[in-house]
């Protein structure tokens, strides 16, 4: 066993968990010690101990292949059983393992990657543009009705043609986006939208990071055809698209309209990794292809669930048009429970025979209709309207109503987003309002009943001053909403901030409520977040319902969430537009936050996805001694101010000595997957164009500035396909 510069190697087996040895290796090479945590499976006995830099086994090839198929029958086993049968089998912790595994095998043997590996789920490719895809099968639209007439109509022109011995299906028509999945050889080669019907965009990337959805047939299953197609609706879930607003919200965004429109837009990202945090589903209800042996629709959907596709358990076979209104009626409310949003029912002819028989119209087949529902309304008064103020100081306007029955619930609020919405309504003081609750979860209001508007009532009037602190709100060109501009002294901001910090995706500082903060803040003893690192044992259990094992958890969870990586301590920090994903491309980026405070504005716009609004919001954000003051304290209390940037495997020293500014889209890395393979290859990554630098690689839609500063320095510009041969020389 080679081993050489080392004094002493120690091996312990720590456990042994599905056929593989976990182990940690002390060694004592010169200049200290190194630990070393890794894993070697007992059952191939193809592992070689040896050293570069550091301990590490080496797999051949054989053994790698195996150990791939292996993981990935496994980890799709474990998503199956978790996204669609909401049964867990292993813990977390055993499935990261597991996965990190995969991907580190992958990485080392990319040949061997299979075609529906897991890692492909978590996304990370980023498309230039999407090519277009001609549909093999039209994707046609249906009828619509509203009325129950029509549906006897309907009914009665398909007796009239196929006579009475005919089955319906009834499927609940969910409000999301249509999509066409080809299968070949089991494997999922192509996702596309509807498009025009005919053709559609390639959105194969992003459909992989639906994790519903299977990238092969499950492992085991038999006779399927070597070629098919299933259709489906994709949707972002109602739980996801409030978490999604909440986010947005916090950071000073405008709320995403509404979950159907956030889907459809989440499946158009250029950046497959976004699409995979958005964590959208899908329910497939449509099985295509040549020589099929199925008869019917409903045998057809049963072979889609057998082979592992999620189908929505809510269809249900009709015997006649007596138990399509009993359908209708039974979802009528019931959907309000489903964790999507629905519009009504599809109502289709069984028998594929039959379809065949009754044929198409020009535009939609005549052995299919969709039952819309009516957009379930109340009317009820305005009591008053609450303005709230946000952590970013961002006043929202907030109906308070008479309480109503809506859709199953009571509603007594409803948020009228900004001045210019109050405006559009016209809503007036004591007016009776139209609530509407669609497809969504979140009622809105619609529109102001003027029959019952009282005399002499006069419009609103939305406030001059903060509701909280008296300040003259700002509104900012080009946004809707009003501001108040006193970050450090009006108190629901301040809360606000506290709240977002140690919230679970920033500091995660457990056993402290909303209602802690507000007696720590009431008392004086946290106004800024900062203040959070000062508090005592004896000051939390003087709060009211804190006892001292509580108060003793508080000081636990502080003293852990030092530990917390600085991504994440970026994000907690507050700046406005910074969200979770902006802090973790700034962190990978300038790793300190020293880095970020002295960067420039064309240094932080070179940051791919750094536009001018978040790099002016950061600019301002260090402008402000007390902001400066604050990020200090917090680096004082311990946190994490910086990054270590991941130990590159190097492959050459072509690029050495070489700089490189990487701006816009490629075809066939993403920007990160370009800067790794620079370093890799002994090259080093600037922050911005300068006379230091020695290329600009310069993909699609890449800044006109750049460009032109790059030409003026005399800068050489080079494309993906120059890179490629630089490397390849």
């Amino acid at each position: 066993m080679p081993h050489k510069r080392r004094k002493s190697i120690t091996c312990f087996v720590i456990s042994r968990l599905d056929g593989i040895i976990y182990f940690t290796i002390k060694a004592y090479p010169k200049g200290g010690p190194f630990n070393f945590y890794g894993s070697f499976a007992n059952h191939y006995p193809t592992y070689n101990l040896c050293e570069n830099h550091f301990t590490r086994f080496i797999m051949n090839e054989t053994a790698a292949l195996a150990r791939i198929q292996e993981l990935t029958d496994k980890i799709n086993y474990y998503n199956h059983q978790y996204y669609q049968n909401s049964i867990s089998e292993i813990t977390d912790f055993e499935f990261d393992r597991l996965l990190n595994e995969l991907t580190g095998l992958e990485k080392e043997f990319p040949r061997f990657q299979q075609p529906d590996s897991p890692t492909k789920r978590v996304g990370g490719t980023v498309t230039k543009g999407f090519s277009t895809v001609k549909h093999r099968y039209p994707m046609l639209s249906l009828g619509n009705t509203y009325s129950e007439q029509e549906l006897i109509e309907f009914d009665t022109r398909i007796r009239k043609m196929i006579g009475d011995d005919f089955q319906y299906v009834c499927e609940l028509k969910f409000d999301g986006v249509a999509i066409s999945l080809l299968y070949q050889d089991g494997v999922l080669t192509t996702a596309a939208t509807r498009g025009d019907g005919v053709r559609g965009d390639d959105i194969t990337h992003n459909a992989r990071t639906i994790r519903s959805l299977p990238l092969s047939i499950r492992q085991g299953a038999r006779d399927y055809p070597a070629e098919f197609e299933v259709r489906g609706e994709v949707f972002m879930p109602l739980p996801v698209f409030e978490q999604i607003n909440a986010a947005r919200e916090d950071i000073g965004e405008a709320s995403l309209a509404n979950p159907r429109n956030a889907a459809s837009g989440t499946l158009k990202l250029q950046d497959s990794g976004v699409v995979a945090r958005r964590r959208l589903q899908c329910f497939v209800y449509s099985l295509m292809g040549e020589n099929l042996p199925f008869q019917t629709h409903s045998a057809s959907v049963a072979q889609l669930q057998q082979w592992g596709f999620p189908v929505s358990p809510t269809y249900q076979l009709c015997g006649g048009l007596n138990e399509v209104f009993g359908y209708i009626q039974k979802w009528e409310t019931e959907r309000f429970n489903l964790p999507v949003g629905t519009d009504g029912i599809v109502i289709k002819v069984n028998d594929y025979a039959q379809r065949e028989e009754l044929g198409f119209t020009a535009k939609s087949p005549r052995w299919a209709i969709a039952y819309k529902y009516k957009a379930l309304s109340a009317n009820t008064e305005l009591l008053d309207i609450e303005y709230n103020v946000g952590r970013t100081g961002a006043v929202t306007p907030v109906a308070i109503l008479k309480p109503v029955l809506l859709a199953g619930t009571t509603v007594r609020r409803a948020s009228l987003h900004n001045a210019n919405e109050i405006e559009r309504l016209d809503i007036h003081q004591g007016d009776s309002l139209f609530i509407e609750k669609g497809g969504e979860i979140i009622p809105k209001v619609t529109a102001a009943d003027l029959t019952k508007r009282k005399q002499g009532s006069q419009p609103i009037q939305y406030p001059a001053e903060c509701p909280a602190c008296g300040t003259p709100l700002v509104r900012q060109e080009g946004e809707a909403a009003h501001y108040c501009p006193n970050e450090r002294n009006c108190p629901p901001q301040s809360k606000a901030r506290i709240e977002h910090f140690i919230g679970r995706r920033a500091m995660n500082i457990e056993n402290l409520g909303p209602e802690t903060i507000e007696q720590l803040f009431n008392k004086g003893l946290v106004i800024t977040p900062a203040d959070l690192y000062d508090l005592t044992e004896e000051q939390l259990t003087g709060l009211d319902r804190m006892g001292k094992k509580s108060a003793q958890n508080v000081i636990k969870a502080l003293e852990a969430s030092r530990s917390v990586p600085f991504n994440r301590v970026l994000f907690a920090i507050g700046i406005r537009f910074v969200g979770a994903t902006v802090a973790e491309k700034l962190a990978n980026h300038f790793l300190t936050l020293d880095a970020i405070r002295q960067a420039t504005f064309s240094e932080l716009v070179a940051v791919p996805e750094i536009g001018d609004r978040i790099a002016q919001s950061i600019g301002n954000f260090f402008a402000e001694p007390a902001n400066v003051a604050y990020v200090d304290k917090l680096a004082r209390a311990g946190l994490q101010m910086q990054l270590e940037r991941k130990e590159v495997t190097r492959e050459s020293e072509k690029l050495s000595g070489k700089t490189f500014v990487v701006s816009g889209i490629f075809a066939n890395y993403s920007r990160e997957a370009l800067t790794e393979k620079i370093e890799a290859n002994g090259g080093r990554i600037l922050s911005g164009v300068s006379a230091k630098l020695d290329y600009l690689l310069a993909g699609d839609k890449m800044g006109s500035s750049k460009l032109q500063k790059a030409e003026k320095l005399g800068v050489k510009v080079i494309s993906e396909a120059d890179f490629e041969r630089i490397l390849n020389e």
